[in-house]
This record gives structure tokens, sequence and C-alpha cells, in this order.
């Protein structure tokens, strides 16, 4: 269950980005600000991920509990696609999707309480523990990150940020509303991914070119 919690986009992260489609759309007094919202918590998922893969390169290595034999533990990861070279030459601190999908979450409760906390109760359960769960990350690994995202995404929606942050694609969205929203569904589907197909053409680019 926990392997295929992880694997599903819409557990992995879809569903939050349902709610900043919903909170984008929903009318009334606070549209404005809803929006400004929105543009500026992508803005801070995306730096939350950067920070995070710097933080992994540049802070001392650290194995994933699944592929570290000290432990002595046997994790459901071992018979999963977390066997993968990547998985364990990347540094597991801090949790990077913890990082982005608390960062989410967060802009979701600036804009809703309510649905922010179905968010967080979300993030926790979906995408937070299963990774502990299957030995991708230690638990501090994940509180760090969902540290991380949290003040990254605050900093950015403060006002003094905010509203310059979202200015100019607010306007760009009315002044070429098509290719806004086809640029818009894209970096949804990179964020639900997790820019997997990035990754991915990034590591064949490295390994071939």
């Amino acid at each position: 269950m926990a392997m295929a919690i992880e694997k599903f986009y819409f557990t992995r992260g879809l569903g939050l980005i349902c709610l900043l489609w919903w909170i984008w759309f929903r009318n009334g007094p606070t549209a404005r600000r809803d929006r400004e919202i929105v543009v500026s918590t992508a803005v801070a998922t995306i730096v939350a991920l950067f920070v995070g893969r710097l933080l992994a390169h540049y802070l001392p290595f650290r194995v994933r509990p699944f592929a570290n034999p000290e432990l002595m533990m046997r994790f459901p990861s071992e018979l999963s696609a977390c066997k993968a070279p990547m998985m364990r030459t990347w540094s597991s601190f801090p949790s990077d999707h913890a990082m982005m999908w608390c960062a989410v979450a967060t802009g979701i409760y600036l804009a809703s309480r309510r649905l922010g906390i179905i968010a967080f109760i979300f993030t926790i359960v979906f995408i937070c523990f299963p990774r502990v769960y299957l030995g991708m990350h230690y638990p501090t690994d994940v509180l760090a990150g969902a540290f991380l995202g949290i003040v990254i995404c605050l900093i950015f929606n403060h006002a003094m940020f905010r509203e310059r942050i979202a200015r100019p694609v607010l306007d760009w969205s009315v002044k070429y509303q098509g290719a806004f929203y086809v640029g818009i569904f894209l970096l949804s589907f990179e964020l639900a991914s997790q820019f997997d197909e990035l990754r991915k053409l990034s590591e064949f680019l490295w390994k071939n070119v």
C-alpha cells in the first residue's frame, strides 16, 4: 500500500495542486489576494526544490535508511524502484518532497485555513509518512524539509514580496490568457510529478553529451 501511495501522482502531490487551482478560480472579495498567494506559492515551491537539492549536494552526504546496513532493518523499499542508482547517490537530508509539498500546503493554508489543515494532513499522511516507512528518508530528513518549506513559503507570501512577485504574472494572465493557462497547466504537471521528466532528461544528457 505504501509503495502504491508513493508512486501515484495524486498522492504524490497532484491533490494539492488541485486545491491551488480551486483557490485560483474561486470568486469573492479576496480573489486578487488568492491569486497572488497561488503565484507566490508556486514560486516558493520551485525555490524550495532548488534549495533542497543545493543542501543535499553541499551538506555531508547522508545515506538513505534502506541503503544503510548499519541500521540492520528491512524496508519494503528493498523490493521497489527505490533501489534505483539515483536513490542511492542522492543524499537523504533534507527531504525535498517534504520541502516542496509543505510549501504548497502552507500557501493553501494562507488562502484558506480549512483547506490548509486538509492539505497538511494530506502531506503528512500521503507524502511524508510513506517515504519514512519505505526507508527513503529518516524522520529528521522530513522534519527539516517540512520546516524549510514552510519558512520559504511564508517569506515569499509576506505582503512585501507577494504583490511584487505576483503582479507581472497576473498582468500577463489577463493579456495573454491562452498562453498563460497552457504554461500554468504544464507547470502544474511538472510540480505534481516533481519534475521527473526534466530530471530524467538532464540525467540522460549528463551521461551522453
